[in-house]
């Protein structure tokens, strides 16, 4: 069977728009992103009068069909950034715990070791408890309001260039088929001419890597390393795992020869996520992360959890 990848179809009219900055990927860095663009073109504008900018052809391109709706992970949030974006968000965002508690373990088969003391990078007293959907979709409002367009159901499919420069996004076609061929609905993407693009797609963005190779952004820098986490959320008997509790893992069900871990964030109404990153550089192929999963979940240690 040939694999077909999708790409933007050749000899189309496409619709033309002009923006001033274009943003590529409606996740929390993206809208980050344009909620302090919006913060810097307030305060010119307070501070020139005479010389106003608008917010009217600033846009963010988010492929989901709702904002937040391609972020599924639980997240632990550091709100020192949120703290200088946005003062006070505590008072109005979607937060389900602040973390008061946390515990590192090694497990063995059958057993564990609690580490005595916490590694400073996984000491979370003071971060929250956060679902990123949720939280991306509030931060999405956020944006609105100050007058950014959000387009949802829009994906960028390739880069626009003159010479070395990034000129601006091209949209995905609409109504293509399996064979990358127009259907009786089908209808071109956008080429959205920006004087500012910004990729915020996330881990291994299509356009990111596109520009990478483009420009041979990575050479001389270290290799990236990946990983697959699968995630669950679990409702527990009240009692077990406190909304703010931390705990991560390392070890079994992982060898030697992996790296890897778990992590069990306790939320509010008795609601866990609880999930296993596995390196991908791992030798054996046998080796599935799905199940790696839910081995973790049958040691006694986290059964008697759950």
């Amino acid at each position: 069977m040939n694999l077909i990848f999708r790409k933007p179809l050749e000899n189309i009219d496409r619709p033309q728009m002009e923006a001033d900055v274009v943003i590529v990927g409606g996740g929390p860095a993206g809208m980050a992103c344009a909620l302090r663009l919006s913060q810097l073109i307030d305060e010119h504008n307070a501070k020139h009068p005479d010389a106003l900018l608008s917010k009217e052809n600033i846009y963010v391109l988010e492929k989901a069909r709702e904002v937040g709706q391609h972020c599924l992970s639980g997240a632990l949030l550091d709100p020192r950034s949120m703290r200088e974006l946005l003062p006070g968000f505590e008072k109005e965002a979607p937060i389900d715990a602040q973390c008061h508690k946390e515990a590192v373990y090694f497990l063995t088969k059958d057993g564990k070791f609690k580490l005595p003391i916490t590694p400073p990078p996984l000491r979370d007293h003071g971060n929250y408890v956060i679902s990123i959907n949720k939280f991306v979709k509030w931060l999405g409002s956020k944006v609105e309001e100050t007058g950014i367009t959000v387009f949802t159901g829009f994906a960028g499919s390739q880069l626009l260039y003159d010479g070395a420069r990034v000129t601006g996004v091209r949209t995905d076609d609409k109504g293509v088929d399996k064979q990358n061929q127009p259907k009786s609905n089908f209808e071109p993407g956008y080429d959205l001419k920006a004087k500012v693009t910004i990729l915020a797609e996330g881990t291994r963005g299509s356009l990111t890597k596109e520009l990478i190779t483009k420009f041979d952004l990575a050479k001389g820098c270290n290799p990236q390393t990946y990983g697959v986490g699968v995630k669950e959320l679990w409702e527990i008997p009240s009692g077990r795992i406190a909304p703010g509790e931390v705990i991560y893992t390392m070890g079994w069900p992982l060898t030697t020869k992996e790296y890897g871990g778990a992590w069990i964030y306790g939320s509010k109404d008795n609601l866990v996520s609880l999930g296993f990153v596995t390196g991908l550089d791992y030798p054996d192929p046998r080796l599935d992360p799905q199940h790696v999963l839910q081995d973790f979940k049958q040691h006694p240690f986290i059964a008697s959890l759950l």
